[in-house]
């Protein structure tokens, strides 16, 4: 049976049709989406509103997207998600490597990654921590790091930082990151509770939700 598409208002573009199309099939049925099988056509009212179907009714209707092009378009992305999947896959190695020695999850090591640096290996900060998860100098070498700028040293130091801060404080993940932060000292002077800094009681709760967005266990 063919199948209809109305969107309603305003102008839409080429790729926004097909994502258009994905969506009906996909979003609201639950199926492969039909309407991608065949041509979209689109005609434009006295209001302005705009019609989309694969089954034109009238002259007025004109050829939007062909099938061809509606079954082979890529999947749109934003440049933010592109740019954080870049980093990830640039790093999934050096991550990789770290979670195996540490024993802590990917995902965990991954979360922490992109709330301190974004995936960038030479992001320095204005206090002078350095590289991928963001370690004082001072704190790469104790963890085995010559080189903090080098981004499987970074990563391998940070993992055991952080498993040594679990260890500290009793698998308390949140107060792990928020030592990580704000320093081990903060969360004990603060009688192991997350210390009253707003940047770190930013940081913990966006740590976590990546951690879980990533698939915690």
């Amino acid at each position: 049976m063919k199948t209809k598409i109305t969107f309603r208002p305003g102008r839409i573009g080429r790729l926004a049709i097909v994502t258009l199309c994905t969506a009906y099939g996909v979003g609201s049925l639950g199926v492969a989406p039909p309407a991608c099988a065949d041509n979209i056509y689109m005609r434009t009212d006295p209001e302005g509103v705009q019609y989309f179907t694969n089954v034109p009714s009238d002259s007025g209707y004109q050829l939007a997207l062909t099938a061809s092009e509606s079954r082979t378009a890529p999947p749109i992305v934003s440049s933010a998600r592109r740019d954080r999947d870049r980093g990830r896959e640039r790093h999934a190695l050096v991550v990789s490597h770290a979670a195996a020695d540490t024993g802590l999850p990917e995902s965990l090591l991954h979360a922490v990654i992109k709330a301190e640096s974004n995936y960038n290996a030479n992001a320095v900060s204005p206090r002078g921590a350095v590289g991928l998860m963001q370690l004082m100098p001072e704190t790469a070498r104790r963890y085995g790091a010559l080189d903090a700028r080098d981004p499987a040293a970074n990563v391998l130091a940070g993992a055991r930082y952080l498993k040594k801060l679990l260890t500290l404080f009793d698998a308390d993940l949140t107060l792990a990151l928020a030592a990580y932060n704000a320093g081990p000292a903060a969360v004990v002077r603060s009688r192991r509770a997350v210390p009253p800094y707003a940047e770190t009681r930013r940081y913990v709760p966006r740590v976590l939700e990546l951690y879980r967005r990533d698939g915690a266990p």
